[in-house]
């Protein structure tokens, strides 16, 4: 009986399992049911916004169309474009070559030749002249330019010229000296005002490279001193590798040891117009290469090295970009310099007339008055 019992106590709880299974399955087919209707009514409608859309967009785009034809036709367009053309090219081409035979018009009649006219042309780039050829350098950005102001250098009665800030002159007055200006009164140089003086201690020579001390280097330096005249010194560079500038550095490093020298020591670099120099076939990478390790045994030895060049040098003997760090001598005779970067020291003239010195000698304006002499007392 109770076996009986158990069996359809057991038949039944397996009815009531069937039968919430089959309702749970319903409830679910349900609501798939019902999820998936929703899904496709939303398509739809979504559907028909589209084609709402799309039927609107199409309709203004018609209308566009249809007004824009109405006010140009194709022929009427290609008309007008063609007018304009032809007036801008017209009226283009007349005032620019009208504009331009005036500009070289006028470079001739003042006697201003080929290559002031083409840095005129060409203000963002560096033109250089050299042997029938021109050559065009992209002023470099990254490069520091020189900040003075063109209508602040003034030329005294004696074609010495001065520099001025807010009416007050900070430049100082300077020459170099060698062995081509002979005997010099030095007394009678420091009485013509000139302030500082770069004395040539010796050159290499350009065809046997033998290092060779200026005849007149210590004459030079001790009269300059003598009579309280600031003092650099320069050296006329032919190094062929580095072991050789460096060879050149020492000798001037042991020269102008006994002497009190306060402006810097210059590396002299420039093209030799004898067609068997030594240095005719260095690259300017070699002759950078080689300018590099001079300044570096001067500064080692405690003093302010500086390159001497002209524009030729610092634009086609050298790369300036590798030598931003030292400072620049820049040669050009002129009232005025062309040269956009930074230097320290403008050699103007080579016609220069100076008490006591017999003859032309350069002459030099560094635009600080200050700086070297400063640079002096921290020592």
């Amino acid at each position: 009986m109770q076996e009986n019992h158990s069996q359809k106590k057991r038949g039944r709880k397996r009815r009531r399992r069937s039968e919430n299974s089959i309702l749970t399955g319903s409830i679910l087919l349900c609501i798939i049911t019902l999820t998936a209707v929703t899904i496709c009514l939303v398509m739809v409608f979504q559907y028909r916004a589209v084609q709402q859309k799309n039927t609107a967009v199409m309709s203004e785009l018609e209308e566009i169309r249809l007004r824009e034809a109405a006010a140009y036709s194709q022929d009427e367009v290609d008309a007008l474009i063609e007018s304009a053309v032809e007036e801008a090219k017209e009226k283009t081409g007349e005032e620019v070559e009208k504009g331009l035979l005036d500009r070289i018009k006028g470079f001739m009649t003042s006697g201003q030749g080929t290559t002031e006219m083409l840095r005129d042309f060409y203000p963002d780039e560096v033109v250089v002249a050299d042997t029938g050829r021109y050559y065009f350098f992209p002023i470099l950005e990254e490069l520091a330019k020189n900040t003075y102001n063109p209508e602040s250098f003034m030329a005294d009665g004696d074609g010495v010229i001065h520099y001025y800030e807010e009416g007050e002159r900070i430049s100082r007055k300077g020459i170099d000296v060698s062995r081509y200006q002979d005997k010099i009164d030095w007394e009678k140089v420091a009485s013509d005002e000139v302030d500082y003086a770069f004395i040539r201690l010796g050159i290499r020579g350009y065809t046997e490279g033998e290092i060779l001390e200026d005849e007149t280097f210590q004459r030079n330096i001790e009269g300059a001193l003598k009579n309280d005249i600031d003092v650099g010194v320069y050296f006329f560079t032919q190094a062929m590798s580095v072991e050789e500038a460096e060879e050149e550095a020492e000798f001037v490093i042991e020269s102008i040891a006994p002497y009190k020298v306060t402006y810097p020591v210059v590396i002299d670099v420039e093209a030799v117009t004898s067609t068997n120099a030594r240095s005719n076939d260095l690259s300017s990478e070699e002759r950078t290469k080689y300018c590099i390790a001079f300044c570096e045994k001067v500064k080692e030895a405690g003093y302010t090295p500086m390159i001497y060049g002209n524009l030729k040098t610092f634009m086609l003997l050298l790369d300036i970009e590798e030598l931003e760090e030292y400072d620049k001598w820049f040669a050009y005779y002129d009232e005025t310099y062309y040269f956009p970067y930074d230097f320290k020291i403008w050699q103007y003239t080579n016609k220069g007339k100076v008490s006591g010195i017999k003859g032309d000698v350069d002459l030099n304006v560094s635009f600080d008055a200050q700086e070297y002499e400063e640079e002096d007392d921290d020592e």
